[in-house]
């Protein structure tokens, strides 16, 4: 099997150092709802774990979230909320996004205010080795003591100083980045030995990761907008820690979602929530739609573009419909050939949209053989198959009647009350269950909706 590593510019032979393969993929800043371009990123390494999971590999794989920072600090100010409860409301938003989308949960979902201890100790031991220091109660890494700064994206500092953000004058050098801000009044903080405050945004997940997966890790995932400057700095400061060995040996990115020609991104609200998208589109057809362009490209979004892998998935579905009246002597559509050049084509870089080819081709030869009255329940075996590694599930679910809808109503609201008496685990059960069942629980200010989603 071959992955395309970003850090070596090419594809590489994928040999992980152990019997599980360690991935880490960075999470979302929870400070507003997810949108298609998030569901692209953890489609794409859902496939990826998916895939790896089939090949005969354990996975333990992390995923953080951005808890705690400038962004939602402000939206928190704006709506009159504690920066802990929106970061809460939006990340459970996230999940239940996910899993409406059939993306499989991580192990571990740490939270950067609850890896605090990590990250000061990391960045004691960055002071201690001079590749940090101290200013005005913020901490800093000196990039120029880190001679391979740059490495990932191709870049050297001369290159890169006109680009930088504006200079700050307590900075040594215009690129230093922050690993711990000191605190603003207002704003949550915690103690630390330099002072009040919180982390930088890069350092956490160095920490997590060290944290949860060891000094090497396998797999680093993530969008190609993460390239620089975050996953550069994050090399930077966790080689520095360690000193040892590589943080990461297979650096994967996906591309990104565009719409209108420019990158879909919360700051530039150019974007379609995964709630809307989910609204008017089964998961099957959005995961077609996503994984029918391969990963490292780009794709726009297209609603056009969506109706057709809405009508792609019903073909498939309706290939696991037939019932033949094959008699004993009838002839067996034989899938191996089909299975094989799946394989062939996700060994080549997680080749998605050749695999999808291949469950269309055999979804063919399915229509061809049950009009034939072939045997074709081994052939329908492998499609529901194959198409569960790219996490397709290939089936419709029924609406739910009055009596259900009552029955949703009452957990939800009980799930409401234990929110709001901080029982987290039994509330995320309850919206577990339902996701479950395909009801997707949305948290607002104005209490807890639901809907229907079907898969």
């Amino acid at each position: 099997m071959k992955v395309f590593n970003t850090l070596t510019g090419q594809k590489e032979d994928f040999h992980p150092r152990n019997r599980v393969v360690t991935m880490y993929v960075c999470g979302i800043t929870a400070y507003d709802e997810s949108h298609i371009g998030h569901a692209m990123t953890y489609i794409i390494f859902d496939v990826i774990k998916r895939y790896l999971g089939f090949k005969g590999h354990e996975v333990r794989h992390i995923q953080n979230f951005t808890d705690i920072d400038d962004k939602i600090i402000e939206r928190a100010n704006q709506l009159g909320v504690a920066p802990a409860e929106l970061a809460r409301e939006y990340s459970d938003q996230y999940f239940a996004n996910m899993d409406a989308l059939n993306v499989a949960r991580a192990d571990i979902y740490p939270r950067a205010t609850e890896e605090i201890p990590k990250v000061i100790e990391i960045i004691q031991g960055l002071l201690a080795k001079g590749y940090a220091y101290e200013s005005e109660g913020s901490v800093y890494f000196r990039v120029r003591n880190f001679p391979d700064y740059g490495r990932l994206s191709r870049r050297n500092l001369s290159e890169m100083i006109p680009k930088a953000s504006t200079y700050e004058e307590k900075k040594e050098y215009p690129l230093d980045f922050a690993l711990w801000k000191a605190s603003k009044p207002g704003e949550p903080f915690w103690e630390s030995s330099w002072g009040k405050g919180r982390p930088g945004w890069h350092i956490e997940c160095s920490a997590m990761a060290l944290k949860y997966l060891g000094d090497t890790i396998d797999i680093h995932g993530g969008g190609q907008d993460l390239v620089f400057p975050h996953h550069e700095n994050e090399i930077a400061q966790s080689e520095s820690f360690t000193r040892e060995t590589p943080f990461v040996r297979y650096w994967l990115h996906s591309g990104l979602m565009q719409q209108d020609k420019q990158k879909m991104s919360k700051s530039t609200g150019n974007l379609v929530s995964i709630k809307d998208a989910l609204g008017r589109f089964s998961s099957d057809a959005i995961r077609l739609f996503i994984l029918s362009s391969h990963y490292r490209n780009p794709l726009t979004y297209s609603e056009e573009a969506l109706e057709a892998n809405e009508r792609g998935a019903e073909r498939l579905r309706s290939a696991l419909t037939h019932r033949a009246k094959a008699d004993e002597k009838a002839a067996m559509l034989n899938p191996e050939p089909f299975e094989h050049r799946f394989i062939e084509a996700m060994d080549d870089d997680f080749n998605t949209p050749q695999a999808i080819a291949v469950l269309f081709e055999l979804t063919r030869e399915i229509n061809r053989s049950a009009e034939d009255c072939a045997n074709i329940t081994e052939a329908q075996l492998t499609l529901l198959k194959l198409g569960g590694i790219l996490g397709l599930t290939l089936k419709e679910k029924a609406q739910p009647t009055p009596d259900a809808e009552t029955f949703i109503n009452l957990l939800a609201s009980t799930r409401d009350d234990l929110r709001q008496n901080q029982q987290w685990q039994l509330a995320d059960k309850i919206r577990s269950g339902l996701a479950d069942l395909g009801v997707t629980l949305e948290d607002t200010h104005q209490g807890t909706r639901w809907k229907y989603n079907k898969i």
